[in-house]
């Protein structure tokens, strides 16, 4: 019987009942009047055996009631001996565990700190006189000769133990040119860390420590389960190790939003479809993982928007790998140590960047054709230049879909894999044309094949 039962039980004003008697209410026929009265042994034993559990039920009632009066005042009671105005630490203690505290406790062992090490320069950039006494060669070289400093830090998520071995996955920009790695586990212990392999276009990387220093493995989630208002948890090192196995909770606020991507130089190279979530991500959470109820990772989390286009503050918007995504890029990684993806082997820039007159003329395109994606040039002996693709098309669809700019083509692209065939519909001056092409070679490939040739066009 809860409080509100109790206080709400029908006082009992018989001028015969002592002070301290517990009011009992009569018990009634179902209809809220009294029964009446009847003669006969056994109604009569019936009514003594309900009075007595009345009794009982009333009791039990009273003294919980009681007890958790007692339980409040000692919250704010002190002892007799304290002087005014002092107070004590309540003996109450709050217990919570939420499914959320859980899918924390285990996670954690499985977080790591990763560390970024490069190797500095010794030359002194602050000696006027550095490099004018034969020194020059010495200076060609004391990047490879100066010690290793931490160049920045990440977190990371153990998520496997296998053969030895401790599989780490992070983001690609944290291990970004690392000349020596090193993770510290929950615990504080730091081990050196090895790379398996790195992909910059989807920011993940694989990592590897020796398994005896394994303290714990996470599990991936299905992020295509996920709905936006579930709650979730960021786990990392927010600022560095020095706040290692930070939590910050908060929902999915969107579990499929388009985002840019850009290369080291700024350079929007493509887009990625990422999770949107408003649990605080800070500097050094990026490589950590998204945690839903069920303790699950669903997502590695990446990015956070703090200032709009407009300049306009921005809090609450934080962006996460899609598990799903993670799990195809890291089993990639871990077999190729690199992600394979086809090229169609041309160089191309944005439709909306050309803005020049003559150059449109040349194009000799509609002048409503507004978006797409100019090519600059055809590498010779690609899928482009096998199914006739020419210098100055417009490439406006792949397979059907909508190309408007180079980071669609991209994430167009890297949807189908080498051998594939795919339709690319295009504008040859005013005429729209479609053109089957076999992806048969990769973009490391095409890359390779031409890597004595420069532009400040995207390759595609």
């Amino acid at each position: 019987m809860d409080n509100n039962q109790f206080n709400n039980n029908e006082p009992n004003n018989e001028p015969n009942q002592q002070p301290n008697q517990r009011p009992v209410r009569p018990v009634n026929n179902g209809n809220g009047q009294p029964p009446r009265q009847r003669r006969g042994g056994g109604l009569w034993k019936i009514a003594v055996v309900a009075l007595v559990s009345a009794l009982i039920g009333g009791g039990v009632a009273y003294a919980g009631f009681s007890h958790q009066i007692s339980n409040q005042a000692s919250d704010t009671t002190v002892s007799s001996s304290s002087e005014p105005g002092t107070t004590q630490v309540s003996n109450v203690t709050m217990k919570n565990s939420t499914s959320m505290s859980k899918a924390f406790s285990k996670n954690k062992n499985a977080v790591v700190s990763v560390v970024n090490l490069q190797k500095q320069s010794n030359t002194d950039s602050s000696d006027p006189f550095a490099g004018l006494f034969g020194d020059d060669d010495d200076s060609k070289s004391s990047s490879s000769k100066g010690s290793l400093e931490e160049y920045g830090e990440g977190s990371g998520v153990i998520y496997a133990n296998q053969n030895g071995k401790g599989y780490i996955v992070t983001n690609y920009h944290v291990v970004e040119g690392s000349d020596s790695l090193q993770v510290i586990l929950s615990d504080g212990t730091k081990v050196s860390a090895k790379k398996v392999g790195t992909d910059e276009v989807s920011d993940l990387a694989v990592l590897t420590i020796d398994s005896k220093y394994v303290k714990g493995t996470a599990t991936f989630g299905n992020s295509d389960a996920l709905t936006p208002g579930e709650p979730v948890i960021a786990i990392g090192s927010p600022l560095g190790s020095e706040y290692a196995t930070s939590v910050t909770q908060g929902i999915i606020s969107a579990k499929s939003r388009t985002v840019d991507t850009t290369n080291s130089s700024g350079q929007t190279t493509g887009q990625a479809t990422v999770i949107q979530t408003d649990a605080a991500i800070n500097p050094g959470n990026s490589g950590g993982p998204l945690v839903n109820a069920e303790a699950q990772v669903v997502g590695i989390n990446s990015m956070k928007l703090a200032q709009s286009n407009d300049g306009t503050t921005v809090e609450g918007m934080g962006f996460a790998i899609p598990s799903n995504e993670v799990v195809k890029i890291i089993n990639q990684l871990v077999k190729n140590g690199k992600v394979v993806r086809p090229a169609l082997g041309v160089r191309v820039i944005d439709l909306s960047t050309v803005d020049n007159s003559r150059i449109r003329s040349q194009l000799k395109i509609p002048d409503s054709l507004t978006e797409g994606v100019v090519i600059g040039s055809v590498d010779k002996n690609t899928p482009a230049s096998n199914a006739g693709l020419k210098a100055y098309d417009v490439i406006t669809a792949l397979n059907g879909k909508a190309v408007n700019s180079v980071a669609q083509l991209h994430t167009a692209l890297y949807n189908f894999n080498v051998g594939d065939k795919v339709t690319v519909t295009y504008y040859r001056g005013s005429s729209k044309q479609t053109a089957s092409v076999t992806l048969s070679e990769t973009q490391s490939q095409v890359e390779k094949n031409n890597s004595s040739s420069s532009s400040s066009s995207s390759r595609g």
